[in-house]
């Protein structure tokens, strides 16, 4: 290529070239086999030259070179570099790679259960470390330089997002701060915010996949392409993509072809499951089963491949299937080196503990290529599987979304079952940005030429709107953040009260509301100039017409207020001589539909009331609803709409205890006798009393000041009038605006002050000053930290032996995954349950408080109900009890209980450090529980 250029161009290539080895970039570039994309060169250079990083780019894009390069920075300037992730998989990834690079001496981890040389100059950990690290003011803060904040579109998670603008928020002004995230559609707005609290901040947006993306649609034996022509391959290209005209047949053809009546085999309905086989022989649509679609994905080439299942029970029931089916991906080579592999890595698991966890069965998944990968699982299992799968010795993946989350697991295709999926209220479509994430596993760097994304043909599916789910790009990152009980004490504690609060306001939160804000703002300033426009229209030269249309305005409301309390006394009047009816009466119903005589059955009282007599009857929560005979024979429950006025009973008669309302016989005579005894009578009309009006003596001042006021004889005066009303319905409309307005702002800082004022009123604060509880609060991290904190101020854990102190901090952590309140969760007995039933009374107590200080949970705020589900499997395991009988015991998956252990841990460490010094066993007991925890499956999972 170089022989194409003159002598001139050669000579300024070999400059630029000599420029960038005088760089960091040069170096750092050699260090790959593969060339750089723009994004990362120009993503790299903005922060050599020392400015702050946003990076947006799909997955797989390869944007943690960006990250990368922070920490080669750090290394050559001599300064630390702390990589943070969400999740603790992906720091152990992340720690691995690194340490290939740099090597063991250089490379730390810190992942709350694993701390790994903490003290390198470059250190791998969970975003919550930093956090604590921040509010604790460690020393290892000590020659910092950057943080690296990959995944950083995390902080939209309702549960732990706001850790991410905490760090974002505090870290020291030198840190340079390198921010990873998915495809978002805010990038702008979100590195605008990056710019105001952490200063000069470049946003690189890269929406170019690096490997060409192919959508398909799996019908039967048929694969679809979803776009007739993909001229930017699910990128963001100009070229205008129609949907596939087969498929968009297909989905008319299916939904015209229902059931035929004439469909009849001896004089019968055919029967469901012929109709099935000969729908399938005659149109060739059908959903494939899982072994079929694997199959067929293999003789296309097109393995590995990952099928995204919402369900953990579907993910394990999909291998067995295959299984069944005879499906088997490697070849006698492959499997050997499966099993090796696999007995190397569990070597540490004793063999009852393997029988437990459905080893072998998991086994000969692996050995055929074929595996699930799910939450549920234990996670040595999990990560011996992305081993496999990366090694291409799993080739087929059933997993749940959980995958799609930042785990380094590309695959040739992904194939999505299904468009819908629990959200854990109710199954929803999934949203463009989750059809992103899931599809961005499709497609390897550097091994496949093009990614293939596979939708599996529904019954009613509609490739229009699976079209605008694969070509939409719409997912912006929306602020979680909301303040703790711990955030407020360590805040005011490092900052005092309204540093902390001038704090708050600079979070994304409230920028993301202080923005929305914007176009309202304009709305106002265009009302007012209209304000303005009317207020010239109303001017009357004989005086102050603004006053004379408020005069009338405020005579108009007087009026309407004085007819709407008449109106009420009425209704209640006439519902309180609906109240007086018994059967028997005979009454007059003065309007509506059955107008006219009537004999009262029942008086439908409403709900606990009755008329005096003794007479209940039906019960109505909405008023008086008696059922009456009419004298046309008609039985009719009449409601208070057709009673306007109070009715009386203009006489009696007996209604006889045979008379059924169903028999038009009985309806009949019943209705004939009432003619004869009350048809004579002519009904009272109501006479209505003197308007409340003409008696008010503010509507008669009103009147005078109107009536004397100058403008009150001007000739254009109802001219003037319409404007003024103009005037005050847009001025009206402008108030609602300010209001909203009013509401949006300040918002988290009105939050906090709420959570200070009860802090203060339970003696955590006092003004700027953290009282002894405070700072304990301040070491007490989680959901339920008040609660915490609350029962180590009242000692209701002093005394519980190692399991018993587990069992109920296990309250603190553990939420079901489903709600069920039918079934109370077993408890263990003595100290423990005790104690738990004091923590759920302290509770009671927070939550009354909460509500008094106006805290309220929906918004994200608050302290919710501790959970005793995971007490009882806690506490057998903390009493040495075997994995077999605890997971029978607690009807959990080995990843479930795995991953609750460790949370369990965590607190219980928290617990110890802030459990008091003097006069107490908790923190000797939280240690001992730690060790009594830390154990078996939990000990040896090394993710967490």
């Amino acid at each position: 290529m170089t022989e194409d250029l003159s002598p001139a161009e050669r000579y300024q290539a070999s400059r630029l070239r000599a420029a960038e080895q005088a760089t960091a970039l040069g170096p750092f570039r050699e260090m790959y086999d593969f060339g750089l994309d723009p994004y990362q060169i120009e993503a790299c250079k903005a922060l050599e030259a020392g400015k702050g990083v946003l990076v947006a780019a799909p997955t797989g894009s390869g944007k943690t070179i960006v990250g990368e390069f922070a920490v080669h920075l750090a290394l050559e300037q001599g300064r630390k570099c702390f990589y943070t992730t969400p999740i603790k998989a992906l720091s152990n990834q992340k720690f691995a790679d690194l340490v290939r690079r740099y090597g063991s001496d250089k490379v730390g981890l810190l992942t709350g259960d694993n701390s790994v040389n903490a003290d390198a100059p470059v250190v791998v950990m969970t975003t919550e470390v930093l956090r604590n690290m921040l509010y604790a003011g460690s020393q290892a803060l000590n020659g910092l330089g950057y943080v690296v904040m990959d995944e950083v579109h995390y902080l939209s998670d309702r549960f732990r997002g706001a850790v991410w603008e905490e760090v974002i928020i505090h870290l020291p002004e030198s840190v340079t701060l390198v921010s990873l995230s998915a495809t978002v559609s805010n990038a702008e707005e979100f590195g605008d915010w990056l710019d105001t609290v952490r200063g000069d901040t470049e946003v690189i947006v890269s929406e170019q996949r690096p490997v060409p993306l192919w959508q398909h649609v799996l019908a039967g034996r048929r694969m679809y392409d979803l776009f007739e022509e993909e001229t930017d391959h699910g990128g963001r290209g100009t070229g205008r993509r129609e949907v596939n005209p087969d498929l968009v047949r297909l989905a008319r053809m299916e939904n015209q072809r229902g059931y035929n009546p004439r469909d009849r085999r001896r004089g019968k309905m055919i029967r469901e499951a012929d109709r099935e086989r000969e729908r399938r022989q005659r149109s060739r649509i059908w959903t494939p089963s899982r072994p079929e679609v694997i199959d067929r994905l293999d003789a296309e080439g097109l393995l590995p491949a990952i099928t995204f299942i919402f369900s953990r029970a579907a993910c394990e029931a999909a291998v067995q299937q295959c299984l069944h089916a005879g499906l088997r991906l490697n070849d006698d080579d492959k499997r050997r080196l499966v099993r090796e592999i696999v007995e190397e890595r569990t070597a540490s698991i004793p063999s009852e503990d393997l029988h437990v966890l459905g080893y072998y069965e998991w086994l000969e998944g692996l050995e055929r290529g074929i595996a699930a990968h799910h939450a549920g699982m234990l996670p040595r299992f999990k990560e011996i599987v992305e081993e496999l799968f990366v090694r291409g010795l799993v080739k087929a993946v059933f997993a749940t979304e959980t995958l799609a989350l930042g785990i380094n697991m590309p695959a040739r295709s992904v194939v999505l079952e299904k468009l819908v999926k629990w959200n854990g209220e109710q199954h929803a479509d999934i949203t463009p940005g989750e059809y992103t994430q899931l599809t961005g596993r499709a497609g390897r760097r550097g091994i496949d030429v093009e990614g293939h994304a596979v939708v599996l043909w529904q019954r009613g599916m509609d490739p229009g709107a699976l079209a605008g789910l694969a070509g939409t790009r719409t997912y912006p990152l929306r602020s979680s953040f909301r303040p703790s009980y711990n955030m407020a004490v360590n805040l005011v504690q490092q900052f005092g009260r309204h540093r902390s609060r001038e704090l708050l306001e600079t979070s994304f939160a409230q920028f993301q509301a202080d923005r929305s804000v914007v176009g309202i703002s304009r709305q106002v300033q265009r009302n007012e100039e209209g304000l303005e426009g009317y207020r010239e229209g109303m001017t009357c030269h004989l005086g102050d017409f603004e006053e004379y249309a408020r005069l009338r305005r405020d005579l108009k409301d007087r009026e309407t207020e004085l007819a709407k309390q008449g109106a009420s006394q009425r209704r209640a009047a006439a519902a309180a001589s609906l109240e007086k009816l018994k059967p028997g009466d005979v009454i007059h119903v003065p309007t509506g539909k059955f107008a006219g005589l009537a004999l009262v059955l029942d008086p439908g009282l409403p709900a606990g009331r009755t008329n005096g007599h003794g007479h209940r009857g039906m019960e109505y929560h909405d008023g008086p609803r008696p059922l009456v005979l009419t004298a046309e024979r008609q039985v009719k429950r009449l409601a208070s709409i057709d009673f306007p006025v109070p009715v009386e009973a203009v006489e009696r008669m007996r209604v006889p205890k045979s008379f059924n309302p169903r028999s038009p016989q009985s309806r009949r005579d019943l209705a004939s006798a009432l003619r004869s005894k009350a048809g004579h009578i002519v009904p009272d009309r109501h006479r209505r009393g003197r308007a409340p009006a003409a008696d008010d003596r503010e509507i008669a001042r009103l009147r005078a000041e109107l009536r004397a006021h100058p403008c009150h004889g001007c000739d254009e005066r109802e001219d003037h009038a319409r404007w003024a009303e103009r005037f005050y319905r847009l001025q009206r409309d402008t108030r609602q605006l300010e209001r909203r307005i009013e509401g949006r702002t300040n918002t988290i800082a009105r939050t906090f002050d709420r959570i200070v004022a009860l802090l203060t009123e339970l003696d955590y604060l006092r003004g700027s000053e953290v009282t002894e509880h405070g700072k304990r609060l301040a070491r007490l991290y989680g959901e339920l930290d008040l609660l915490a904190s609350e029962c180590l101020r009242a000692g209701v854990w002093e005394g519980l032996n190692a399991a018993e102190l587990a069992a109920c901090v296990s309250a603190l952590v553990y939420e079901a995954r489903q709600a069920d309140d039918a079934v109370a969760p077993k408890l263990p007995s003595g100290p423990a349950r005790t104690a738990l039933g004091e923590m759920v009374r302290i509770w009671g107590r927070l939550d009354s408080l909460e509500e008094d200080f106006k805290i309220n949970q929906a918004e994200g705020v608050g302290q919710r109900e501790p959970d005793l589900g995971f007490a009882w499997a806690v506490y057998m395991w903390a009493s040495g009890r075997s994995l077999d009988e605890v997971l029978r015991e607690a009807d959990m998956p080995a990843g479930d209980f795995v991953r609750w252990c460790k949370q369990v841990i965590d607190v219980l460490g928290q617990v110890a450090a802030a459990a008091p010094r003097e006069n107490s066993t908790v923190a000797r007991s939280a240690r001992k529980a730690v060790d009594e925890v830390l154990r078996g499956v939990v000990a040896y999972s090394s993710l967490g």
